[in-house]
């Protein structure tokens, strides 16, 4: 039932839901422009006061919380339900004037760290409920009669969901195939939703359809809505405690009071809401890195093997160096993209993607490197080992946990197309028309004359810089030659950016593996930055964290120059072409030898709109 769009129509709708306008300064914009603003991040902002809170939920997740059980039997206990929101972990991001605590981004993420590293589901479940759920949009968009009637609900320890996914719809909203059709006093809601998270236990929703005429609209809807049927719970390969569902709509009456922001504004406010709503997710990440870490540390230290303990082995050492610095890398870029936001004087939905994209990858590869280290005892169980009478670690189940970071909120796939579609945007706005095949002569006139103007100013900026001045940024010590070759590299960054666009033009949206490491490319800068700017701001706290910054910047720097030479030097062609012949089946002989399991089921499940006729596995808390 999703909707038929074209290539064209679904970058046309994708593009209108896009924020356009920088209201604020942006380090990572400026990044991709080859101009390093360190002025922006550095010196970091002061932040506010930890919260008593954080110190309660600590001991709430020591004493009471037991995430062995919970990954044991794919369940978060009704009574951790209650807990969290008698401490008022449902209510953390929601303000006091709601009944929320109106934490920062930084406490906020402090918190989900923590309760990450005792189970991650138990972190999914607060994180989807306030930074993609009900919580985050009616803060952001909501009218004040919607904050009164749900705010209070939500911090009290009612829990939401997001639903936007459909079976056939992921990253491709223009097909959206929910509809919310007008009727007198509000809407009617038919539809099918896939992969909600807190779905099953959600009594309040955000859910986005397409309203005729109007466009996709967010509305909140009411979990126990007549026509609502939680049809199934997803079981996946991790966060096995996630209350994950498919659920169906049926002629749902939603008030014309619940649409949030507006008709046809329902993207716009999901993407917004991200902005900042993806920090959450590199905050579980940093606690992953953080047990991946002790865990590397304490076994590698005891575990002795030809007469020396494993973690002298060079094999063996350059992965725990590569773990401590990662997980430096992580805490610093996010603590300073929670900081600015808090500190509200600069745009960072840049850096919050930038962020998001490089903790998944990195904690990916951080958990794998565990699971070396402890050889076969990284493979086996937490259960299984303190069956045998060993300390239960749960590196195994880190892995798994960790591997939907790189799916969820935007797969690293996407996250590349749109962090480059904001790489490119100073260049489109000005040259846009010239590689537009709908453009007319006179588009392209005045585009080229605008575009020869700003090309004139830009490029002689990107020649030289403070990069080539051997004092600058002194005031770092030893860590100033990375910023001076961050600033070099940004430079040289832009020119190849500038270089792509000459070549491709119009084509340079289908080199997704070239777009992929420009953007792979920044994160790095983007991180070197932070770990930088970290040291310098707690140099007299924590001396040793200037160790961790050279570390990371000498691992980084060599990423950078892989990264670069593969602009240019690849079999990107080849792959591409190699791929269509995979797809033609010319390649069908490399599958045979095997049994496949037999089943004739569609990779992608069909829906049509109607009741349900599946029982309703809806969660009811006690």
């Amino acid at each position: 039932m999703s909707t038929n769009v074209s290539e064209k129509q679904a970058r046309q709708t994708a593009e209108a839901a896009r924020e356009s306008e920088w209201r604020q300064p942006s380090f990572g914009k400026e990044l991709f422009l080859g101009r390093f603003r360190l002025d922006l991040i550095h010196p970091r902002p002061a932040p506010t006061p930890r919260p008593e809170f954080l110190d309660r939920l600590a001991e709430y997740l020591r004493s009471e919380v037991d995430g062995a059980r919970i990954e044991r039997e794919a369940r978060i206990p009704d009574e951790v339900f209650h807990g969290l929101a008698a401490l008022g972990a449902f209510g953390m991001k929601i303000d006091r004037e709601y009944g929320g605590l109106g934490l920062s981004h930084l406490h906020y993420c402090q918190a989900l760290t923590m309760t990450g590293s005792v189970n991650a589901a138990v972190g999914a479940l607060l994180s989807a409920h306030q930074s993609i759920g009900v919580p985050q949009p009616l803060k952001m968009f909501g009218t004040p009669e919607q904050k009164k009637a749900f705010l209070p609900r939500l911090a009290a320890g009612e829990v939401s969901a997001f639903l936007l996914t459909e079976p056939d719809v992921g990253s491709d909203p223009a097909r959206l195939g929910t509809v919310a059709e007008p009727v007198e006093g509000g809407f009617r809601l038919n539809g099918v939703k896939l992969w909600a998270t807190n779905g099953t236990v959600a009594t309040l929703l955000v859910v986005m359809a397409r309203v005729p005429e109007k466009g996709i609209t967010a509305f909140v809807v009411e979990g126990d809505s007549p026509g609502i049927t939680v049809e199934r719970r997803n079981a996946f390969l991790g966060l096995r405690g996630l209350e994950n569902s498919v659920t169906r709509f049926h002629d749902v009456f939603v008030p014309e009071a619940n649409v949030i922001g507006g008709l046809g504004r329902g993207l716009r406010i999901a993407l917004t809401t991200l902005n900042t709503g993806r920090l959450s997710l590199p905050a579980m990440c940093v606690g992953a890195g953080k047990r991946a870490l002790a865990i590397a540390r304490e076994w590698s230290a005891d575990r002795v093997q030809w007469g020396r303990p494993v973690g002298s082995h060079e094999a063996v050492a350059k992965k725990i160096a590569f773990i401590a610095a990662s997980t430096y890398a992580m805490e610093s870029m996010l603590d300073l993209c929670c900081l600015i936001a808090d500190d509200q004087r600069n745009d960072i939905r840049i850096e919050a993607a930038l962020v998001k994209l490089f903790a998944s990858e990195i904690a990916w590869q951080v958990a794998d490197e565990l699971v070396q280290i402890r050889g076969g005892r990284g493979y086996e169980t937490a259960e299984s080992l303190a069956a045998r009478g060993e300390r239960p670690s749960e590196t195994e189940q880190i892995l798994r946990d960790l591997r939907i970071n790189r799916i969820f909120e935007g797969s690293t796939e996407i996250m590349h197309l749109l962090i480059a579609r904001e790489a490119v945007d100073a260049h489109l706005s000005v040259a846009g028309d010239i590689i537009d095949p709908e453009a007319d002569l006179g588009r392209k006139a005045r585009a080229g004359a605008r575009a020869g103007a700003f090309y004139a100013r830009w490029l002689p900026t990107l020649a030289v810089g403070q990069g080539q001045n051997p004092s600058a940024y002194g005031e770092f010590g030893p860590l100033a030659a990375h910023l001076r070759y961050v600033e070099r590299t940004s430079r040289k960054l832009a020119r190849s950016t500038f270089w792509g666009m000459s070549r491709w033009q119009g084509r340079l949206e289908r080199k997704q593996a070239f777009l992929g490491r420009i953007v792979d490319i920044g994160a790095e800068l983007f991180a070197m930055s932070a770990v930088c700017v970290r040291a310098r701001a707690e140099r007299d706290d924590r001396p040793e964290g200037r160790e961790l910054a050279d570390l990371f910047c000498r691992q980084a720097r060599l990423r950078v120059e892989a990264r670069f030479a593969a602009l240019w030097d690849n079999t990107d062609r080849l792959d591409v072409t190699a791929a269509e012949r995979v797809l033609a089946g010319r390649y069908a002989f490399l599958e045979e030898g095997v049994i496949a399991p037999a089943s004739d089921a569609p990779w992608v499940a069909p829906w049509s709109p109607g009741p349900s006729t599946a029982e309703d596995v809806r969660r009811r808390l006690r």
